[in-house]
């Protein structure tokens, strides 16, 4: 008997309440972030993802995009939808970190519509830090690493 290509179907997620996040970051949606079935779409949430993380380490004083020796690359993403969010909505993303490693972070994201107490769509990515100019793994720099046990969730 020949062995089965597929295999049983993950379990779906439930959407994440807000109190599961540590810090905010309102985001105003555009008219181009709808699409032709009237809201935003898929794409526009991982660019979400981005501007959530990158605006808070620049913030903090630990991402200089133009000048660090180190950057971070997304090296893996991830997003799970609950309900739609549409132009003119205020957006207000989630961020959290869950594992910290010698040179990469994963980051997990929750995209609220404004004032919702539930996700409209969860997610992670994974920086993985590298050097600008070989685009070599490097250590997490310390003040990096200190900002980010504040994202650090309880679990």
């Amino acid at each position: 008997m020949a062995a089965s290509l597929s295999s049983p179907a993950p379990e779906r997620p439930v959407p994440p309440a807000r109190g599961d996040y540590r810090v905010f970051r309102s985001i105003p949606t555009r008219w181009s972030d709808n699409d032709v079935y009237g809201h935003v779409n898929n794409v526009v949430y991982y660019s979400w993802f981005d501007t959530a993380v990158n605006a808070w380490l620049i913030e903090r004083g630990v991402l200089d995009i133009h000048g660090g020796d180190t950057v971070g690359l997304v090296v893996h993403t991830q997003c799970h939808y609950f309900a739609p969010l549409a132009f003119p909505q205020t957006v207000e993303a989630g961020l959290r970190v869950v594992q910290i490693g010698r040179s990469s972070v994963r980051y997990e994201l929750a995209l609220f519509a404004q004032g919702a107490p539930l996700a409209a769509a969860c997610g992670h990515f994974v920086h993985v830090y590298v050097g600008r100019s070989d685009q070599r793994p490097r250590p997490l720099p310390q003040k990096l690493r200190q900002a980010l046990q504040e994202l650090c969730a309880a679990h």
